[in-house]
């Protein structure tokens, strides 16, 4: 009977809040230096179907048959063995490197047959009484074919179906079409069925829903750019990432075949399709429907600074190791002038050759891009001297261009402190940091930026999140105990805003079946996606920047973990706001007295996460860990906050007397 008293009494002990005699104060009389607008922003690659399959809104896989083995993703209907010779692909890379491949549908009068797509990973899906997009692209060389198109379900049963007759015009022809699906599916496919008698080639069948991001014909995916929309990024980096280095250079992402018509946007094979060998995707390529006119078009929309990356003239440092020579024939100039082409493209006016392209893709005003990066996670005496080439051409064009400059793979390896001292000397505009660590990492290290120089590049954190079971591991999950040492770490690059001007978390989508990474900002599958409870540690810090640094401190000196809380503040000018971050990573209720100087009365809200450690969301429970709000008024002399067990709190409280 003794002992269960004593268990019971210790359980509600352990449940208690427990108060700290320590006072945290909040200054904000002496603004250390204004919050960058660019400080919380997004990292873009294309893996774990990011683009092909995610974000960009196409639905065939494989729509122009230009894939390695031009059949991948199709397949013959009826299931049975057709006549030999029915359908027939003509490989023309000889003399069209760019769009390569097409299908030739050659029919008898007998002839009844057809090719289903599935579309990417699970099946396309569909929603009752919307339009969806249908494009052909074809030419008859022998008149008579005739065309039907038909949405199915997983059961097979028809959802939409149409007839077409195509032209006969000489050459190639575009026909398009909607179908609308009468009911919803979850796994359905195409189907286009050839009869009749005659002879048909086909270049590409695409399919997209109607309900894209601002409606745009052929455009992106409308609720994962509305999860990026309302995450308010300072800025978004793009297409990567690995995928702009490549496994050898030949395969590195060119800007320029990404732009135009999409009939010459080269198909490129994705370095994520064996990179992770436990989870192979052959059949991972990239149409280049998303390219970089798209992305600079995505920065307008959500309102973040365009960043792009481009390859430094090296392959991936990882496998093949290329480099272009750094002079002579093959050598670097191309790739230089990519990127003064780029910045031409993304600024220049009509006068100018690319500014001019941009124009005629629809965009008149610049891109007003003000940062590029040369390489990705590049390292050594290559890399920079490579870098030293891009840097003197850009600067003698472009000298307001801010260039960012990479570090390597890993804070701990031995590149990184070789570039990291290659840079300072040079005294570069920015320098990127990339961090793939355990939550006790994150935890430990909120206080990495205390000591920066002052003085010396700013810093860019351009790829960081917290791996649950180790770096690298299938296992890592997005929990909440890795979000919270996330928003621990992330406490330690608001109070050093003066040095880092720009931070990123990564990668950002994956799709549920088809990823190669974990973890990972935001699932989906091709019906829905969910927001983890990192997205919401990420949209939290950038909903409430602020726009001037303060300081919350106990006994004078930073929490950086003293009795496992982390804090941050920062002042808003345009709200007349204080606002304060704060991470309780303990099992227990932390009660905090709050001293602000000069308030009387506080006025405000507090939002947080909070709950296990161990708690994920999902498709099936997207809301098991969101932020929730709650008012707050009292006498600021008697002002507590109760921060609960593994949580992190935001507190905006009015800045008046």
């Amino acid at each position: 009977m003794c002992k269960k008293i004593v268990l019971v009494f210790f359980l509600w002990c352990f449940l208690l809040p427990v108060f700290s005699q320590d006072i945290y104060t909040v200054s904000t009389k002496n603004i250390k230096a204004k919050i960058p607008s660019t400080l919380w922003g997004l990292f873009f690659e294309d893996i774990n179907r990011g683009a092909d399959g995610g974000l960009y809104g196409e639905m065939v896989e494989n729509r122009s048959f230009d894939f390695p083995k031009p059949m991948t993703a199709w397949d013959e209907w009826p299931s049975q063995r057709l006549r030999d010779g029915i359908f027939v692909v003509t490989n023309q890379i000889t003399s069209n490197d760019v769009n390569p491949k097409y299908l030739s549908v050659n029919l008898q009068p007998t002839d009844t047959v057809g090719l289903i797509n599935t579309g990417f990973d699970e099946g396309m899906a569909f929603t009752k009484d919307l339009p969806y997009s249908l494009t052909l692209r074809y030419r008859q060389t022998m008149p008579g074919v005739h065309i039907r198109a038909i949405l199915l379900n997983a059961m097979n049963r028809s959802l939409a179906e149409v007839s077409i007759t195509p032209s006969n015009k000489n050459g190639w022809q575009e026909q398009q079409i909607h179908l609308v699906s009468k009911d919803n599916a979850a796994k359905g496919k195409l189907l286009i069925i050839f009869e009749g008698a005659g002879r048909m080639d086909v270049d590409r069948i695409s399919l997209f829903p109607t309900d894209t991001w601002k409606n745009r014909p052929g455009g992106l995916r409308r609720d994962l750019v509305q999860k990026l929309y309302e995450l308010h990024p300072g800025f978004l980096r793009f297409p990567g990432g690995c995928i702009v280095e490549g496994n050898t250079l030949d395969q590195r992402y060119q800007w320029k075949q990404t732009i135009g018509n999409i009939d010459a946007r080269k198909t490129m094979a994705s370095v994520w399709s064996d990179r992770i060998g436990q989870r192979p995707a052959p059949d991972y390529f990239q149409s280049n429907g998303l390219g970089f006119f798209e992305y600079f078009q995505l920065c307008d929309d959500i309102g973040a600074s365009p960043l792009p990356i481009l390859n430094c003239g090296m392959s991936c440092q990882f496998t093949e190791a290329e480099v272009a020579p750094l002079i002579g024939n093959g050598g670097l100039d191309p790739y230089v002038q990519d990127a003064l082409d780029l910045i031409e493209f993304a600024n220049g006016d009509s006068k100018t050759k690319w500014g001019q392209k941009r124009i005629s893709l629809g965009h008149t005003a610049s891109f007003n891009m003000k940062m590029l990066g040369v390489g990705n996670e590049n390292w050594g005496p290559q890399y920079a001297e490579r870098l030293a080439v891009f840097t003197k051409a850009i600067k003698q064009k472009y000298p307001y261009m801010q260039i960012v400059n990479a570090t390597g793979y890993s804070r701990i390896a031995p590149v990184f402190k070789y570039m990291d001292s290659v840079l300072r000397a040079r005294k570069v505009d920015i320098i990127d940091e990339h961090f793939y660590a355990s939550p006790e990492w994150f935890y430990a290290n909120s206080k990495r930026y205390d000591q920066y120089d002052r003085k010396g590049p700013k810093i860019f954190v351009g790829e960081y999140a917290a791996q649950s079971d180790g770096v690298g591991s299938l296992k890592n999950t997005n929990n909440l105990q890795s979000a919270l040492s996330e928003a621990a770490f992330m406490t330690g690059i608001e109070r050093n805003a003066d040095i880092v001007s720009m931070a990123s978390y990564a990668p950002l989508f994956a799709h549920v079946s088809g990823w190669q990474w974990t973890p990972n900002l935001i699932w989906f599958d091709n019906a829905s996606s969910y927001n983890t409870p990192n997205y919401y540690v990420q949209q939290l810090f950038s909903l409430n920047k602020g726009t001037g640094m303060a300081s919350v401190l106990s006994n004078g000196k930073a929490i950086e973990g003293q009795d496992s809380v982390w804090a941050s503040a920062v002042t808003d000018q345009s709200t007349h706001e204080i606002i304060i971050k704060l991470v309780n990573g303990s099992s227990v209720v932390k009660q905090k007295k709050m001293e602000i100087p000069g308030l009387e009365t506080i006025t405000g809200t507090i939002t947080g996460i909070w709950g296990d450690p161990k708690t994920v969301n999902s498709l099936s429970s997207p809301a098991t860990i969101e932020p929730k709000t709650k008012n707050i008024y009292t006498d600021a002399k008697n002002f507590v906050l109760d921060l609960p067990a593994y949580s992190f709190s935001v507190v905006r409280i009015k800045n008046q007397p």
